[in-house]
């Protein structure tokens, strides 16, 4: 193997760990908004917050990944805060 070889492997490693580390702040912070809106008798989900999201980060992507596989990230980083506070 390559030491390029080693050094992608690495870097793609560490790129996962700031996924990881980004997913459990997002957590938290979901969490601690969702105790807000519960206090405040607010609605959990919000589509219209949702679309945005979605919208925006369409607007900051500049690829490789594509629109589609944008919209499924953002589905399913919905989908598993959803599915992770709720536990």
């Amino acid at each position: 193997m390559s030491d390029r070889f080693d050094e992608i492997r690495e870097e793609i490693t560490e790129n996962d760990r700031a996924i990881v580390g980004a997913v459990n702040a997002r957590l938290r912070l979901v969490a601690e908004l969702w105790e807000i809106k519960r206090e405040r008798g607010l609605d959990r989900t919000d589509p219209g917050r949702e679309r945005l999201l979605l919208e925006t980060l369409a607007a900051t992507n500049e690829g490789p990944l594509s629109e589609a596989g944008l919209e499924e990230l953002v589905t399913e980083l919905l989908a598993l805060t959803r599915r992770e506070i709720e536990r």
